[in-house]
């Protein structure tokens, strides 16, 4: 894990470095992917199934092999440990409270309008979109949580049908996965993952019904492949690897703060923990117990190679500078391990989740705050949100002109258009303006 001090002459390098994301091999797997959407645009069905018999070690004959009914998803409640089953509904009812108030704050899923000094009506139709696409992990590590931070959010915005497609490495699909998609009421449910299951719910198959839009976090491939679909149907973001930043003062318990970034860099190799402080002393010693804590640790390969590649520790003058660094990274999580964490607010300018105070980790985050876990990363945080109930809603501007509106405005348009060389747009709204 680098040390690394944001007064050292050398820093933005060594910081633009660490941010870096290597991109080895892209053209390949660009070239793979758009092979694969191909060959489900064109094939549909059949390439689903002869894909994930090749991609996920699968011995399927024909598509109804790789749908997952809705009698199997709640047989999934009943094989799954009762307090397992009674965490993934305290998640789930926990994210259905906060999306229902976030959905209040938007001012609902209603239409809106105005009347102006001429007369005019001029407002918005706000509707949710009909079908929405859900991809969650299910190969390296399966996760339940996805499920319900995507469906739940999508729910409560008023999406009424979803698809759910999720990875079966060898045909084995995670029990507490499909008893999420229960609670969730998830629509279909279909055991396909990679590109193909992007090009399915984008495309459209006999089977798999095409959506409006995509979320959920994937591999490079997923990513990829959502990156090309992108403009036939909407998308959340391309998502890199999940990452934490933590400033702590000298309030902050190294023991905690190492679990802190353990938590983390377990995500995958590529997963990014960042500690900043001005305190040396504490800096040093969360240095000092990585060693022994890490060989606690039953994912410790995973955590030392990403602590190796991307981990940091960060030693800055002050909160002050502690603060311009966030800013330069706009992480995807943010904790403020500080005596008084909410007085330093209005510092943040970048970051999709931030979590004050030392009893508020970044996992309570990922499983059951409320908030969506989706969130943007590799810098996107400048000009990304978290997922939301926004995320789901579509809007229609309404305008209708009075007979004194009409006059007015379009004789302005006909000027303008004039203007821009566009004669028949002048003429549209001369006739208007002239009576």
């Amino acid at each position: 894990m680098q040390w690394l001090n944001a007064g050292s002459a050398g820093f933005d390098a060594a910081l633009a470095d660490l941010l870096s994301v290597s991109e080895t091999n892209t053209e390949s797997v660009r070239d793979a992917v758009r092979q694969i959407i191909s060959a489900v645009r064109s094939e549909g069905d059949q390439a689903l199934v002869r894909l994930t018999n090749q991609l996920d070690g699968q011995q399927v004959s024909e598509m109804g092999s790789l749908r997952v009914s809705r009698e199997r998803m709640a047989d999934a409640c009943q094989k799954i440990n009762p307090i397992t089953l009674e965490a993934l509904t305290a998640s789930r009812d926990r994210v259905r409270a906060y999306h229902q108030q976030q959905l209040q704050a938007v001012g609902g899923a209603s239409d809106w309008s105005y009347i102006d000094e001429l007369g005019n009506s001029l407002g918005q139709s706000v509707r949710p979109m009909e079908r929405v696409g859900i991809y969650a992990p299910g190969g390296k590590a399966a996760y339940p949580s996805t499920v319900i931070m995507t469906a739940i959010p999508a729910r409560v915005a008023g999406v009424q049908e979803i698809v759910l497609c999720v990875p079966t490495p060898g045909g084995e699909i995670n029990e507490v996965l499909l008893a999420a998609a229960h609670l969730c009421d998830i629509d279909h449910v279909f055991a396909i993952g990679g590109a193909q299951a992007v090009a399915a719910m984008a495309y459209g198959t006999r089977s798999v019904p095409p959506v409006d839009k995509i979320v959920g976090p994937g591999n490079i491939y997923v990513a990829t492949a959502k990156e090309m679909v992108f403009g036939q149907v909407g998308i959340d973001m391309i998502a890199g690897p999940s990452e934490v930043v933590i400033v702590a003062d000298d309030s902050a318990r190294a023991e905690w703060l190492v679990l802190d970034l353990f938590a983390q860099a377990e995500h995958d190799e590529m997963a990014q923990s960042i500690l900043i402080s001005p305190s040396q002393a504490l800096l040093a010693q969360v240095r000092d117990l990585l060693p022994a804590r890490l060989a606690e640790q039953s994912r410790q390969d995973i955590i030392r190679e990403s602590l190796d590649r991307r981990g940091a520790l960060i030693q800055v003058e002050d909160l002050a500078q502690a603060f311009d660094v966030v800013n330069r990274i706009a992480p995807e999580h943010l904790q403020l391990v500080l005596a008084s964490p909410r007085d330093h607010l209005g510092s943040i300018r970048h970051a999709g989740a931030i979590f004050l105070g030392e009893n508020t980790t970044e996992v309570v985050g990922d499983y059951t705050a409320g908030p969506s876990h989706v969130l943007p990363t590799s810098g996107t945080a400048r000009f990304s949100s978290p997922l939301g109930v926004y995320d789901f809603l579509v809007r229609s501007s309404i305008v209708e002109c009075s007979r004194q509106g009409a006059l007015e405005l379009n004789r302005a348009a006909a000027i303008l258009a004039e203007e821009e060389g566009l004669d028949a747009h002048a003429g549209s709204a001369r006739y208007r303006a002239e009576g």
